[in-house]
């Protein structure tokens, strides 16, 4: 969306891999500055995801399904941190994406017992490739790099001696294509696709992003647009297969 151009895992591993992610987008735009030839963006962005999908923590654990609306989601929404990496030197270029949402909600299973499901997903998207394409209003690059993903989906039945919360860590390999087209002198539109999995790490996953950007300055612009993220894992007893989709808007800094 850049307009210019149970796995039981420990509190501490769990801490040290958010670093990881945090580093790899913060590192980027200080290697941009000192090396003096790269074009850097970061963009936080909102994303307004609703969620549709299921959810099955365990063996024999009951599956939580989702299907919500955006307003729906904020009511159960418990956190969310989005934020964005683009930089180019020449015809390569770098795209990072962090993501994190937790979302929980209260309801019934089979006979009515009273129940409480969660799902938590946390993901770091990084791709690298080669600007096919770099006309005047125009730019075609095609990448190719991983998406790791931590998912937690928890169920909590009270009566029925349930409650677990397990975690899966997995990476999938993906490929994707990155447009960027003038529509005005200050207005341009990117468009981003991947899709990957192959069984690697999940049977499939897939990514669509589209904005429209508006250039408030030469180093400031705000976008809006639409995003959609989906994770189709299975492994032992733990399926999960969601979709977020929704509006966003975002502000980039450009270095």
């Amino acid at each position: 969306m850049h307009p210019s151009s149970d796995i039981a895992v420990s509190r501490a591993g769990y801490a040290r891999w958010l670093l990881a992610c945090a580093a790899s987008l913060a590192l980027t735009p200080a290697v941009a500055q000192e090396a003096g030839e790269w074009s850097v963006q970061v963009t936080p962005y909102v994303w307004g995801s609703g969620i549709d999908g299921s959810a099955t923590p365990f063996a024999g654990a009951p599956t939580i399904t989702f299907e919500r609306s955006f307003s729906e989601v904020l009511e159960d929404l418990d956190g969310a941190f989005f934020l964005s990496g683009f930089a180019r030197r020449d015809r390569l270029v770098l795209v990072g994406d962090f993501s994190y949402a937790s979302s929980s909600k209260e309801g019934r299973v089979p006979p009515g017992i009273p129940a409480e499901g969660e799902f938590r997903q946390t993901s770091l998207t990084l791709v690298a490739g080669y600007r096919v394409v770099d006309e005047p209003g125009m730019s075609i690059d095609v990448l190719a790099g991983a998406r790791q993903w931590r998912v937690r989906s928890a169920v909590d039945v009270p009566l029925a001696g349930i409650s677990r919360s397990p975690s899966d860590e997995f990476t999938d390999p993906i490929v994707a294509l990155r447009t960027n087209i003038a529509l005005a002198e200050r207005w341009s539109t990117v468009l981003y696709a991947d899709a990957g999995g192959f069984g690697v790490g999940s049977d499939r996953t897939s990514q669509l992003v589209a904005t429209v950007n508006y250039k408030i300055t030469d180093q400031a612009y705000v976008s809006g647009g639409y995003r959609r993220l989906n994770v189709d894992y299975a492994s032992g007893g733990t399926r999960v297969d969601v979709t977020l989709d929704g509006p966003l808007v975002g502000v980039t800094w450009r270095f």
